[in-house]
């Protein structure tokens, strides 16, 4: 993860998310992950850092597309569970260790509500690519879902004035999920759209996934021109 207060919160609760990710306690959602992971990233080879891998849950889809994973991530207790899965180095999402147009690909899955700072976590990326070098983000929707909105009568979701707030939350509408444990930063659609742009890669795709018509998942791949050395 990002720097900070969410490394030892993950730390926390390694166990337990190692669980949930792993033995099919999400389900249908995991499902929906990885397939807007293959959707984005396309089929390569090489090295696609998993920035923020967590347990490396994500790995399996983009080795299945030829790439040769690597995930970065701050807590310790994550790492533990993902060096079974891909190979791991120890990093801070916005100082990563790597140089300057090290790798031909990045992947951040479901973790830009971990960290305080997304936007210096894209200009990372934007550092470690090659020229012509993808980028996918997959993460929670940014319109529906965080602090405010509630998805407990389904498949209606009402959502509050609290989607300006880009603080860190605990509140959830699900008690026994992530980020009750964990919190979350929220970053409106805009901003993040915003902070992609202005870290260099162009967004050349986008992608929207969920149940009952209503979005849980926003993603978009980026590809970092030629010319940008």
């Amino acid at each position: 993860m990002g720097p900070g207060a969410s490394a030892a919160a993950y730390d926390e609760h390694a166990d337990w998310y190692n669980d949930f990710m792993s033995a099919g306690a999400a389900g249908a959602y995991i499902e929906r992950v990885h397939a807007a992971i293959e959707e984005l990233s396309g089929p390569g080879e090489g090295t696609c850092l998993d920035v923020c891998c967590g347990t490396g849950a994500h790995a399996p889809p983009l080795a299945g597309l030829g790439w040769t994973p690597v995930g970065v991530d701050l807590s310790g207790g994550q790492l533990r569970h993902a060096a079974g899965r891909l190979p791991v180095v120890a990093g801070d999402a916005t100082a990563l260790p790597f140089g300057d147009g090290a790798v031909p690909a990045v992947a951040c899955v479901l973790a830009h509500t971990d960290v305080p700072d997304y936007a210096a976590v894209l200009r990372e990326v934007a550092r470690v690519l090659r020229p012509g070098g993808r980028f996918v983000h997959v993460g929670v929707h940014p319109c529906f879902i965080g602090a405010f909105a509630d998805w407990s009568d389904r498949p209606r979701v009402l959502l509050d004035e609290r989607y300006a707030d880009r603080s860190r939350s605990f509140d959830a509408w699900n008690p026994a999920g992530v980020r009750a444990r964990v919190g979350a930063w929220h970053l409106p659609l805009a901003d993040l759209l915003n902070a992609a742009t202005a870290a260099g890669p162009r967004i050349v795709r986008t992608s929207e996934a969920g149940p009952g018509g209503v979005p849980d998942l926003f993603g978009f791949l980026a590809v970092k021109s030629q010319d940008d050395r």
